[in-house]
């Protein structure tokens, strides 16, 4: 139960233990930088934290100390040497005692070779158990400040498409040159930096779910797949729209609109309680009626928070159920390898009822 003035990160911590007890540890030694960031928000890149009933520590090294004392303030602030792992080691037995104790640790990030080196300086007493996803769990739902914060992101983002159709455009740039352009813009509209390099694929390049941007003009008459998001306070936005360059043929407004209507029926099954992959079929299943379902290959979409691919998952074989307040994309596409894809993308807050969209960018065929 929260007390009456505790701070988001306290609150964080106290949710952690509840999921700690259900796995009957009593400590967890967090070593993942975006998990760090999240319980006890320090943003360097050399941090640790551990964290239970009664224990609240951050240990970083000499150089972000100064950092660490303006951003970490509900927590025990440890100087370690550059390592850590030593430090916080000698945490956890000073916890410990001679009783020993069962402490959780990130699986998913520690490589072996600092598992092996953690093992090594453990006692006997004190039980390693494998924890990775606990805190990620967690992160699934977003507080009020979480969501407030993503929607500065989007609304950056959202800026950023507006001057990209109505100042920049795209006819005549390389790709190149339109993607290091909206990187550049991101951060004079007040982004931090971008979730990730944007993605402009014209014609061709289009038909890759994951195209790198090219060198290559970008010719009229012909569809442009543009996917961006933009990053504020360390979290992140993403959005994906395809535009026309002038008049396409009718097989590209054909496979836009179906896109275009599988993605709203899919936002619109988007509710708490709903399964993931039931969201998922309801976009698959309209793109496969019209025979385009082996062209739509990767998932509806994905959780986004501190990273811009987390936790739940949207595809076929997630076994994630919706929450309220979690964060995620809709994103269906279908691609004609060498001819052209399509893919729309919003940002979209599950409530218990639908959802909330926070992307602004029309979801028409527009042409710049």
């Amino acid at each position: 139960m929260f007390a009456e003035g505790d701070s988001m990160f306290e609150q964080r911590a106290e949710r952690l233990e509840g999921l700690l007890a259900e796995r009957e540890l009593d400590l967890l030694l967090v070593t993942d930088l975006v998990n760090v960031r999240y319980l006890c928000g320090f943003s360097g890149t050399n941090g640790l934290c551990v964290v239970g009933p009664g224990m609240r520590a951050f240990v970083t090294d000499f150089r972000y100390l100064g950092r660490a004392e303006g951003e970490v303030p509900d927590y025990e602030l440890v100087r370690g040497e550059r390592d850590l792992l030593a430090d916080a080691v000698a945490l956890v037995e000073r916890r410990a005692g001679a009783a020993g104790a069962r402490v959780g640790f990130d699986d998913q990030e520690l490589s072996v070779k600092r598992h092996s080196k953690l093992r090594e300086l453990f006692p006997d007493r004190v039980d390693l158990v494998p924890a990775g996803g606990i805190v990620e769990r967690l992160r699934r739902v977003k507080d009020a400040g979480e969501l407030e914060t993503i929607r500065r992101a989007t609304a950056v983002a959202n800026e950023l498409y507006r001057w990209l159709m109505e100042e920049h455009g795209l006819v005549g740039h390389t790709e190149l040159a339109v993607a290091r352009a909206l990187e550049r813009s991101a951060q004079d509209l007040g982004a931090d930096d971008v979730s990730f390099p944007p993605i402009v694929a014209a014609a061709e390049n289009g038909a890759l779910p994951h195209a790198a941007p090219r060198p290559v003009a970008i010719a009229r008459d012909t569809l442009v797949v543009v996917d961006l998001g933009c990053q504020v306070d360390g979290y992140c936005s993403d959005c994906t729209r395809t535009f026309a360059t002038g008049d396409v043929d009718g097989e590209m407004q054909e496979v836009y609109e179906l896109v275009h209507n599988a993605q709203a029926a899919a936002r619109d099954a988007i509710r708490e309680g709903a399964e993931a992959k039931a969201v998922d079929a309801v976009a698959r299943e309209l793109i496969e009626h019209a025979g385009h379902g082996e062209r739509f290959e990767h998932g509806l979409g994905h959780g986004v928070g501190l990273e811009v691919h987390e936790e739940p998952r949207l595809a076929s074989s997630s076994e994630d159920t919706l929450e309220a307040g979690s964060v995620v994309t809709v994103e269906p596409g279908v691609y004609l390898p060498g001819r052209f894809g399509v893919r729309i993308e919003d940002l979209v807050v599950v409530t218990a009822t639908g959802c909330e969209l926070l992307t602004e960018v029309p979801r028409e065929l527009l042409t710049i």
